[in-house]
């Protein structure tokens, strides 16, 4: 005989199903590890409103992710920043 699993966890089996990051074909990978800054927002965006962006950020964080955006956040080397620094050396003068 059979039981029913609880509610709850059928919740958490099919939540990831509301992802709205999730497009099975994996074309959204090349967004969501980008180096563009203008790629990185976009990431950014499609998190806000997701049902999962919480537990998204704190299984990231406890993977101790390497990079990417992961719950609305950039996480490089396991934590979060604000802002990815662009390649290369930083300007000796700012640009005018």
């Amino acid at each position: 005989m059979s039981h029913p699993l609880p509610r709850f966890a059928v919740m958490q089996r099919d939540a990831w199903k509301l992802a709205r990051c999730r497009h099975g074909d994996g074309s959204l990978v090349d967004l969501f590890f980008s180096d563009q800054p203008a790629d990185i927002a976009r990431a950014k965006a499609m998190c806000r409103g997701c049902p999962l962006a919480r537990p998204c950020l704190e299984g990231a964080l406890d993977r101790q992710e390497p990079w990417g955006v992961w719950g609305g956040e950039l996480v490089v080397a396991g934590r979060v920043l604000a802002v990815k620094r662009p390649r290369g050396r930083p300007r000796l003068r700012p640009a005018v």
